[in-house]
């Protein structure tokens, strides 16, 4: 099994800040949501759904799943852990939440807010004191057990779906739907953001939409869709290939980038793309 590529460091700081804006224009409905900017005029209606449609948000966690975890079956990585050795502590879950960076330490607050005394609610002390670092004190070593057990909790495994939701899944939809790109961009968007986060850093998804808007600018401001996720692949490539751990450019170059290449912008199925020489088919 391929040992899955997780988010950089310091996403957890913007993150919880700049992004939940975009994740309100990505909810309409909400109370204080700004309005969504229109998509453009698309006659053959290939702007009628987004990513969030259910569906193509099924499609999505299968595609992120075969990079992370080498495996279609998505929902089988709620009660994941490990510590893969790239310096953020233990991954885990279905987004790969790290004790490291902060969002574990966020998902299981939420957890416990929810669900009282539950069986990692032991742990926040210490998960607290190790985030910024890859130490285990503290955890070790009931922990990764605890986690196990606790993803058969369907309470726990909600809380993952709703803080994968908030903190990357929404603001990608909103940021993308806000540049006029369909499902494909906005699933690349995605993609980005669970691998590299949205922080000050250069590698970072905002700096990669910045490197991409050197280069073409998205349907919202008049331009070329093709031509726009073309730059931001490229500037993603880029960003991927200066940490080591994401060197390998795959989940880019033999899928979202066939997709593209494909004209296939609405994430139409069937779907044939490689991971980490991984081949993998979706009807």
């Amino acid at each position: 099994m391929h040992v899955p590529h997780r988010s950089t460091t310091a996403r957890r700081t913007v993150l919880a800040t700049a992004l939940l804006g975009l994740a309100a224009a990505a909810l309409p409905g909400t109370a204080g949501a700004a309005p969504e900017a229109a998509a453009p005029e698309d006659p053959a209606g290939a702007y009628a759904i987004g990513l969030d449609d259910p569906a193509k948000k099924e499609i999505a966690m299968k595609l992120v799943s075969s990079a992370e975890n080498s495996s279609l079956d998505w929902q089988a990585q709620y009660q994941y852990i490990e510590d893969i050795g790239d310096g953020r502590g233990y991954t885990a879950g279905i987004i790969g939440f790290c004790s490291g960076t902060g969002d574990m330490l966020d998902l299981v607050e939420l957890y416990t807010d929810r669900r009282p005394g539950n069986v990692l609610a032991g742990y926040l002390p210490a998960l607290r004191e190790v985030d910024g670092s890859d130490s285990h004190e503290g955890l070790d070593p009931g922990y990764p057990g605890d986690w196990r057990a606790a993803a058969q909790d369907p309470e726990f495994r909600k809380a993952q779906n709703d803080e994968r939701d908030r903190v990357y899944f929404n603001p990608a939809v909103g940021r993308g739907k806000s540049d006029g790109i369909g499902v494909l961009g906005q699933f690349i968007y995605y993609d980005a953001i669970v691998m590299h986060g949205d922080g000050g850093d250069s590698t970072s998804f905002s700096s990669i939409r910045e490197r991409a808007l050197g280069q073409a600018g998205p349907p919202a401001q008049g331009g070329d869709e093709v031509a726009y996720l073309h730059a931001f692949l490229d500037a993603r490539v880029w960003a991927m290939k200066q940490e080591e751990a994401h060197e390998d450019t795959s989940r880019v170059d033999t899928a979202q980038r066939v997709f593209l290449d494909a004209g296939n912008l609405g994430l139409d199925t069937p779907l044939d793309w490689k991971v980490y020489g991984d081949s993998y088919h979706l009807d």
